[in-house]
């Protein structure tokens, strides 16, 4: 079953075509890479398949839902963990995904196991007392997989959860994405600029300059 769907995307600003013409599907349950330089064309995509951007012409759907026209139902169906950390850093770790939790309109009988589990899945669980000021980058960027995990999305976009971090930290993280589908039964859909995250995923597309050049298994 595809859950993302693209079609004869295209996103133009001031006459440049930020996204050329694009088409691609994405299988449920599967990670999806999403590789090309800066300014490719990658946040772009991710902008739009996530209701931020509407496209110049073309559609983008997510389980069906079209981007466009339905970006509520959209936007129930995913979770974004972006390159900048958008956490509260004067909140501790659990009061940052209750926040959320309320914001999606989880059944409050469940907030705190969905809450809890989340951050067990990123062993954070002991640290859940502490402000967020105080943990590493490393940390803050589990902290977010998890804060987006708890209203239990279908689709998770990551925009290079990894920039920025030590390779030992980008290894260690990179353990937790890898067992999302299968644990949290969610599709990802990532951006990375390493080859090495790219070979791990069940299909890739390479794009540059708007539009993609190659697409496929890795």
């Amino acid at each position: 079953m595809h859950v993302i769907e693209v079609r004869n995307l295209l996103k133009r600003f001031d006459g440049i075509d930020a996204v050329n013409d694009i088409s691609f599907e994405v299988e449920e349950g599967t990670i999806f890479g999403f590789l090309g330089p800066n300014g490719a064309g990658k946040t772009t995509t991710i902008s739009i398949l996530c209701t931020l951007l509407s496209p110049t012409s073309g559609s983008a759907s997510i389980k069906g839902y079209d981007c466009v026209t339905n970006p509520t139902m959209v936007r129930r169906s995913i979770g974004i963990v972006f390159q900048d950390t958008t956490l509260d850093k004067d909140l501790t770790a659990y009061e940052n995904l209750m926040f959320h939790a309320y914001l999606y309109d989880v059944k409050r009988s469940e907030i705190k196991s969905r809450v809890s589990d989340a951050l067990r899945f990123v062993d954070l669980y002991e640290r859940k007392d502490d402000l967020v000021k105080k943990f590493s980058g490393g940390m803050k960027r589990r902290l977010e997989v998890a804060r987006s995990l708890t209203h239990r999305p279908s689709v998770l976009f990551l925009d290079e959860p990894t920039l920025g971090l030590d390779p030992q930290t980008r290894a260690n993280l990179w353990e937790y994405i890898v067992d999302l589908p299968k644990k949290h039964n969610v599709t990802v859909f990532m951006t990375t600029h390493y080859m090495e995250e790219a070979e791990v995923c069940d299909r890739i597309a390479i794009i540059d300059k708007g539009r993609i050049i190659i697409a496929g298994t890795p």
